[in-house]
């Protein structure tokens, strides 16, 4: 099984076709595609490091707001309260494709080659 280490946000995530995930959020729009920056193509017992010419294609599902953390501060015998909280900014992403780039020479011979008859 084919996978990929992404980097998104100054994290890095193991990733395979198909998974969907929970990450920082990111400026794409809903439901536009994006390629990650790949840091490590691996599968079949053999791992390349910084791959060259490889992409990772994913897909943004939905822009979410993560489950609320409430945090309490307290001194005792001094009246002292305070309550905070917040709810982090995520975005669920799919991975659509994990696989190598097609060469430029190769799109050209493919145009020519089915466009002459």
């Amino acid at each position: 099984m084919t996978y990929a280490v992404i980097s998104l946000g100054g994290k890095q995530y193991r990733v395979q076709e198909g998974e969907r995930l929970v990450v920082d959020r990111l400026a794409f729009d809903e439901g536009k595609t994006f390629t990650p920056d790949v840091m490590l193509l691996g599968g079949d017992g053999n791992a390349d490091l910084a791959p060259k010419g490889v992409t990772v294609t994913a897909r943004v599902v939905e822009h979410t707001l993560g489950k609320k953390i409430r945090i309490g501060k307290y001194r005792p015998k001094n009246g002292y309260k305070r309550h905070l909280g917040h709810r982090s900014k995520l975005t669920r992403i799919e991975i659509e494709s994990i696989g190598k780039r097609a060469s430029r020479a190769k799109k050209a011979d493919t145009a020519s080659a089915g466009g002459e008859g």
